[in-house]
């Protein structure tokens, strides 16, 4: 059965940088699309970013407007790792994010990261507090 396992969260000011890393075990292979979700203090799991993982696929990546241009999501295949680097953060990119993946890569095809409830595979989440 694949897991995924967040690390990296904490606490940041705002400006700074931070870098999420999602291990994948139970597999010997990434999924095709991985991708994370940020839920913000009552609020829901919204998808921020998402990438398709072959490398037949070229690597297509999907940002929320939130973060574009701040954080770049990517994929290790020798280490099974997937990764968020989150640049400039800002006060409002607190929240606790999710490592999420789907076997399908049709979970990547939309014009922007997909929700939270159309992905079928879950960490347990990291969190991310940016002080001002």
């Amino acid at each position: 059965e694949m897991q995924l396992a967040e690390s990296g969260g904490g606490a940041v000011e705002r400006g700074g940088s931070l870098t999420l890393s999602c291990r994948v075990s139970g597999s010997s292979s990434l999924p095709p699309c991985m991708g994370w979700l940020r839920q913000r203090p009552g609020a829901g799991h919204r998808g921020i970013a998402s990438i398709v993982t072959g490398r037949e696929s070229g690597g297509k990546t999907l940002y929320d407007g939130s973060i574009q241009g701040r954080f770049t999501i990517s994929h290790d295949d020798a280490e099974n790792m997937l990764s968020l680097e989150m640049n400039d953060v800002q006060p409002e990119d607190t929240g606790t994010y999710y490592c999420v993946a789907a076997r399908s890569w049709l979970v990547c095809s939309a014009p922007s990261p997909s929700p939270g409830e159309l992905w079928p595979i879950w960490g347990r989440g990291t969190q991310v507090t940016v002080s001002s």
